[in-house]
């Protein structure tokens, strides 16, 4: 099999669909591997490194999607790569269809195998190749809410964990998943005062059994949403539905409510985000203000830790690259649920019912497709 890593073209990710160790193991395979060069530059890996483990080092990007029959990317294919997308390429990436309907639609025209890193899922629900970004994007909430708390930065002008004599800022955080948990470590360590909401009341057991005094539990309900907004100097969006949306958990009139330069970190910004007035932002241009609040949306958090999250991620990607090049995308998902639960679009068909549901299109179940 001839598997393809692209350079990522959006702005500022840093991160690469593969490392070394992971080409050295896909060749000791049989399988060849084409990486673009420069590609792992953001992540502190050279073209010499990529060689030494036996990838062909390739100049274009044309030539990786023209060659290769699985892409190993880390974000979605974007509107320049669109044309280079082509019937029956397997791609092996994040996508988040349900929060993009031009890249849905592309990608369905193209007739391409999608198969997304963010809904292969475990029996017992878990979702292993979104755990380490949601690890980092949680953490990372925390660092950057509080540089916004800053008021160069038009916040509050607070910092996080006080001094003695000052109080701490108040965090609150939407959702006590792997983002919610990560974020609530780190901004408790710092002395910020913290409130969780979730809907979970056994994840809310287990949140309060694990965490420290200065981490509070709130059932989540729009109510206790629009108190607990008021309290917020810092906002964390963690909200997942897999596959699917993220639900509008603030709509902008909360913003009313919120103490003038507080922030939001949107979290959810790659499921369409979990407050009204998100929208996708870049590391280049991270924020924007609404009615006096702080908005920070990056859709690409982990790309600003390119070597953390590369490694990170890698961890998790590999075994699964190396059952779909060795059994080819149909046998790996008959014979493995996991991945079959992450193809999203396969012939120009809609295999994930969020995925169909955002966008009111047919669902077709990959079983269907599979054995056809």
């Amino acid at each position: 099999m001839r598997i393809g890593v692209p350079r990522e073209i959006m702005d500022h990710e840093n991160r690469v669909g593969i490392v070394p160790a992971g080409v050295d193991l896909l060749v000791r395979g049989g399988h060849a591997v084409l990486v673009q060069a420069g590609a792992g530059l953001g992540s502190g890996i050279s073209d010499e490194d990529y060689a030494k483990a036996g990838a062909k080092v390739v100049s274009d990007a044309a030539s990786i999607w023209g060659e290769a029959e699985i892409i190993l990317k880390v974000k979605e294919p974007l509107a320049p790569e669109y044309g280079m997308v082509r019937a029956g390429l397997v791609i092996f990436t994040y996508f988040h269809f349900a929060a993009y309907k031009a890249l849905t639609e592309a990608m369905l025209e193209k007739k391409a195998v999608c198969i997304a890193y963010e809904t292969i899922e475990r029996a017992d629900r878990s979702l292993p190749l979104l755990t380490p970004m949601s690890e980092i994007a949680g953490r990372m909430a925390v660092q950057e809410g509080a540089k916004y708390l800053e008021k160069p930065m038009m916040g509050r002008g607070i910092l996080l964990g006080g001094v003695p004599g000052v109080a701490p800022a108040q965090v609150v955080i939407l959702g006590g998943g792997i983002v919610g948990t990560n974020a609530a470590k780190v901004a408790s360590g710092l002395g910020a005062w913290v409130q969780i909401l979730d809907t979970n009341l056994d994840r809310l057991r287990y949140l309060s059994d694990i965490m420290p005094p200065n981490v509070h539990t709130l059932y989540s309900t729009p109510y206790a949403i629009q108190e607990s907004v008021r309290l917020a100097d810092l906002l964390i969006g963690a909200v997942l539905r897999s596959g699917g949306k993220a639900p509008k958990l603030v709509p902008r009139g909360y913003l009313s409510l919120m103490k003038p330069g507080a922030v939001i970190v949107d979290v959810a910004v790659d499921q369409g985000g979990c407050v009204e007035t998100t929208k996708p932002t870049t590391h280049s241009n991270p924020t924007f203000i609404v009615d006096g609040i702080v908005h920070y949306c990056v859709a690409n958090m982990p790309g600003a830790v390119g070597r953390t999250s590369t490694y990170a991620l890698t961890n998790a990607t590999l075994p699964y690259a190396v059952e779909l090049a060795g059994k080819g995308w149909k046998r790996a998902a008959r014979e493995n649920r996991e991945i079959a639960r992450g193809v999203n679009v396969v012939d120009g068909r809609i295999t994930h019912e969020a995925v169909a549901e955002a966008w009111n299109r047919e669902y077709t179940p990959l079983d269907r497709v599979l054995a056809a």
